[in-house]
């Protein structure tokens, strides 16, 4: 009776043992793969260094953007989602040039807000913004509006379209 009573302690320790070393595991793979918040931190990170009209801050956040997204879980992004956000981020990223850097700029961001109809990007509201100028749209995470496109030159033109 001993045997068995031991047999059967011995059984659960070595499952309770390969549970916890696939719950580590899968934890690992978590911990490497990047949330969807952080992409869209890294959005306004290039975001307000146009609104401040530094293409420097502005190519260096893009590239921060480009790894955010490459370290997203696939699951999440579609292949040509995240291709078009990818050249986008890599066009900003390349460039100096504030003018090239907000014609991309326009891109990503009707590329992020059509990503964040369909993933939740945040716990807090996402303002659409747009701008009647440049006939083009950015996101927020504040209603008051900083005009990406024309920095301080029409730092606040435009309005608040939606909220997500």
């Amino acid at each position: 009776m001993k045997k068995i009573f031991f047999a059967v302690i011995l059984i659960a320790i070595a499952f309770n043992q390969t549970s916890f070393a696939q719950l580590v595991s899968t934890h690992r793979e978590d911990s490497t793969k990047s949330k969807p918040s952080a992409l869209l931190t890294s959005y306004y990170s290039i975001k307000d260094a146009l609104v401040a009209s530094n293409a420097g801050t502005a190519s260096a956040n893009a590239t921060e953007f480009a790894k955010a997204i490459n370290s997203l879980d696939t699951a999440i992004l579609k292949a040509e989602n995240r291709n078009a956000l990818l050249n986008d981020a890599v066009a900003i990223s390349q460039s100096k040039d504030l003018n090239v850097q907000r014609v991309k700029f326009a891109s990503l961001s009707a590329n992020m807000f059509a990503l964040a109809k369909t993933v939740k990007l945040s716990a807090n509201p996402i303002y659409q913004q747009y701008c009647p100028m440049k006939k083009a749209s950015w996101l927020s995470d504040v209603k008051a509006i900083k005009n990406p496109y024309y920095g301080s030159a029409m730092l606040t033109c435009g309005s608040v379209k939606e909220t997500l």
